[in-house]
């Protein structure tokens, strides 16, 4: 039996497996579906992820994770067990060194939990690295020179703001404001304007289709359906690409000034080298339409959009597993 390298991106949304030979093996959903009675687990990732909103009373879909950290300690444990277990059906390894990344500036006891899930599963050893920092890894920034590089990483459940230099953070800062806020901004917005009750899935849909955070950038239409708040009945109606803009101004302008604050804490020196450098923007928010316009103008340097923003974390553990004595120093 071998024992393999993995590195895992334990998203809010999503769980990226990297294993070491092999490339990334595992991208799925992070939802996991419960029997409220026997509180077995009945499925994890995509099949549970399909159950969201449309489980029978004793059938509960939900995710472990909230705003970046374990919000259910044994439901992560399980959901990382079966994860890990699917891996191993792909290859055979035993006692794996796993690097798993967490959100910046998470207290201890909330990173003492992620490794303490991972551990569990079986790990020879665990190593717990800061999301911002492995996301510039993988979009391909060099780190360890003495000049500065920004990342913004706007994930499920936080959005990590870092500047790096000489291999570590500088200046960071963590927000709980992402992906998952933006599809509860679209349910309030549709909600208060048409009295009509939509899903998260449906809000996810509407946010990747035709969600724009800049005026202009997109427009386009969407049919969508929910239970009318006023008669208790289905009913749909037409949303547009502006309207999604309106409902995520508020939350897009919180990264945007979080941002802000990160730049100006930031020494004179590394300021400039950011204004020759520019931003790179990671995770699944960097794909909303319009994000590096609205980033552009607020902040005043160059914005770029990471090659592959939603697995910038995973190739980032990549990197790092292949230089796995700098971890264990």
């Amino acid at each position: 039996m071998l024992s393999k390298d993995i590195g895992i991106d334990l998203g809010t949304a999503n769980v990226l497996i990297y294993v070491k030979g092999q490339g990334i093996v595992l991208n799925e959903p992070s939802v996991v579906a419960i029997d409220t009675e026997t509180k077995n687990v009945l499925a994890v990732g995509e099949d549970a992820h399909q159950m969201l909103g449309r489980t029978p009373g004793k059938v509960n879909a939900v995710r472990p994770l909230k705003d970046g950290v374990i919000a259910d300690f044994e439901l992560t444990e399980a959901m990382l067990n079966m994860f890990l277990r699917k891996v191993k059906g792909k290859g055979t390894f035993s006692k794996p060194r796993i690097l798993i990344c967490c959100p910046s500036n998470i207290t201890q006891v909330e990173r003492n939990a992620i490794k303490e899930a991972a551990e569990v599963t079986g790990a020879k050893k665990v190593f717990v690295e800061e999301e911002p920092k492995v996301a510039a890894i993988g979009a391909g920034l060099d780190i360890s020179k003495p000049e500065a590089s920004m990342v913004i990483d706007i994930g499920g459940g936080t959005t990590d703001i870092a500047i790096l230099s000489l291999g570590e953070i500088v200046t960071s800062k963590s927000i709980r404001v992402a992906g998952d806020l933006f599809d509860q901004e679209i349910i309030k917005y549709v909600k208060n304007k048409y009295k009509l009750l939509i899903g998260e899935r449906t809000a996810e849909e509407v946010k990747i289709e035709i969600g724009t955070v800049f005026p202009n950038e997109k427009k386009e239409k969407k049919l969508i359906r929910g239970r009318d708040l006023v008669t208790g009945l289905p009913n749909s109606i037409t949303i547009e690409s502006k309207e999604v803009e309106e409902a995520l101004k508020d939350s897009v302008h919180k990264i945007v000034t979080a941002a802000k604050n990160v730049l100006e804490e930031t020494m004179p020196e590394l300021s400039a080298d950011i204004v020759n450098k520019g931003v790179v923007v990671t995770g699944g928010g960097a794909l909303i339409s319009g994000i590096d316009k609205l980033l552009d103008k607020e902040l005043k340097v160059p914005i770029k959009i990471a090659e592959s923003p939603l697995t910038c974390v995973a190739e980032g553990t990549a990197v790092m597993l292949d230089n796995i004595k700098l971890l264990e120093k």
